[in-house]
């Protein structure tokens, strides 16, 4: 595979991605059981002493608060690399690279909130939730979010419900959105900094098909400092903006990788199986179905690689990563679901990771704003375009 567009830097963490995750990673995953959802500190503490070590800890959190501070280019390249593993669909590198503060809490947050929660965050590379989504709905926050914060003196106090919340049961606190405006107005949200311990506060846990539970937090008359305001009040619209439409990168780039993994671990059995006295590889179904998942492999990745890269120059992200994300995510479903059909029967057997790829990326579809949301977006930005050009 070409390594364009990567720089000489870049190859250079990929490959120290790669190797750290063949030669460290996996060997401690394969000490724990299939569904797995983390490692026992005895494994994951040196595994992440290791990743600090070698520059990919915390790798979009900024190097002077001690992540390694990579370009979302740089993000999504160690992002399919730490994918490469069974838990990879749900956690990059089984958590050995630790969990980002995200990059909203250092650009709006005040230096009281970077020094308590963010500096702190990235050194010990814990998750943080961010609750959006709501029982009325989630991919058009705008509309949907019903939880208030009303203002009273030094605090706020927080009413309501946010469900499909990742990460929770890690996580000590995270990014909560509110209303503090009208219903409907996207000026009318504002981001908090809420600790999961605050009274008020409670979670349940929400079982899906993933090997791990997202949770339901309710909020009753929880009290929020107003110190906890992260950015300005009714600006939070902006601060999920931004984190999301940045972060679908690397979260495309990270099932790109579990199908990779899972494509070559198809083509080495496809070359060794044999059945009615031939080799798998010599059939046409099989050289068609991997000819096929490298060629929709390759094309997802210079697509993800192009929305990186037009971030960098100041280009329409939101655009590019909605793209990135739908085609990255379908690819990858399309791509483990031939694998599992070229492995037959041992292709959803507990032995190999395959069963588990399959549901995970199945979630991976929905997360992050839906496919049918991202080609909104598509579509309206592109009939935005022409009309604007008509009407010239």
């Amino acid at each position: 595979m070409s390594d364009w567009p990567l720089s000489d830097e870049l190859v250079m963490v990929r490959d120290t991605a790669r190797r750290f995750m063949r030669q460290d990673v996996k060997p401690a995953e394969d000490q724990v059981e299939h569904d797995a959802i983390h490692l026992p500190d005895h494994l994951l503490l040196p595994l992440q002493k290791k990743a600090k070590d070698i520059g990919i800890w915390c790798i979009r959190s900024p190097t002077e608060y001690g992540g390694a501070g990579l370009s979302l280019l740089g993000q999504a390249v160690v992002a399919e690399e730490t994918a490469r593993c069974r838990m990879g669909a749900y956690i990059p590198a089984c958590g050995a690279i630790g969990f980002d503060v995200p990059n909203t809490v250092f650009e709006w947050g005040t230096p009281h909130q970077i020094e308590k929660y963010a500096r702190p965050g990235v050194f010990e590379g814990r998750k943080v939730f961010t609750a959006v989504t709501e029982p009325t709905g989630g991919s058009d926050p705008a509309r949907s979010i019903r939880t208030r914060a009303e203002r009273q003196g030094d605090h706020y106090v927080l009413n309501g419900t946010k469900m499909w919340i990742s990460g929770i049961q890690h996580a000590t606190w995270g990014m909560v959105f509110a209303r503090t405006g009208e219903q409907g107005d996207r000026g009318g949200i504002s981001a908090f900094i809420v600790e999961l311990d605050t009274p008020g506060v409670s979670t349940r846990r929400i079982p899906v098909l993933r090997a791990y539970s997202p949770f339901e937090i309710t909020f009753q008359n929880a009290k929020i400092p107003v110190e906890n305001l992260l950015g300005e009040e009714g600006k939070g619209f902006a601060v999920f903006s931004k984190w999301t439409t940045e972060g679908r990168i690397p979260y495309a780039a990270g099932t790109l990788g579990v199908a990779q993994e899972a494509l070559e671990m198809a083509i080495e059995w496809v070359k060794h199986r044999e059945t009615f006295k031939t080799k798998l590889a010599d059939k046409q179904a099989i050289q068609w179905m991997v000819a096929d998942s490298e060629m929709e492999l390759q094309a997802a990745r210079m697509l993800v690689y192009k929305a990186a890269m037009v971030h960098e120059t100041g280009g329409d992200l939101r655009y590019w990563s909605s793209m990135a994300k739908v085609t990255a995510t379908e690819t990858a479903f399309r791509v483990v679901d031939r694998c599992v059909q070229m492995f037959g029967a041992l292709g959803v057997a507990e032995e190999m990771p395959l069963e588990r790829w399959f549901r995970e990326l199945r979630v991976k579809r929905v997360g992050e704003g839906p496919s049918e949301v991202q080609r909104m977006v598509v579509a309206r930005s592109l009939l935005k375009s022409r009309s604007s050009a008509d009407a010239g």
